[in-house]
């Protein structure tokens, strides 16, 4: 943005001015503008604590860990073995726990 050293420059006193004027005029708009909200989009992602699931079932299928793959001793999350990165007492950790 270019700026106009020509112009005159305002004081303290004319900046505050300005600023209080301008914080009116925005209270004012902000009071007049309304917003649709719909109350069904706003709750849908909503979980309460102690919520009753008991009707609801999980649909996620859980395979068994495959031949190449290995669970980390330090954080016990199955990997791919090209995610090795040593065994420590015989026992194999992931790149993550081991960097």
């Amino acid at each position: 943005m270019a700026t106009d050293y020509d112009t005159p420059r305002k004081t303290d006193d004319d900046l505050n001015e300005d600023s209080i004027e301008e914080l009116k005029a925005r209270r004012n708009e902000k009071a007049s503008s309304s917003v649709d909200v719909d109350e069904y989009d706003a709750n849908e992602g909503l979980e309460l604590p102690g919520a009753d699931l008991s009707n609801e079932e999980l649909s996620v299928r859980v395979l068994p860990r495959q031949a190449d793959e290995f669970t980390c001793m330090t954080c016990f999350l199955v990997h791919h073995r090209s995610q090795l990165y040593s065994e420590k007492n015989g026992q194999p950790i992931c790149r993550d726990c081991g960097a």
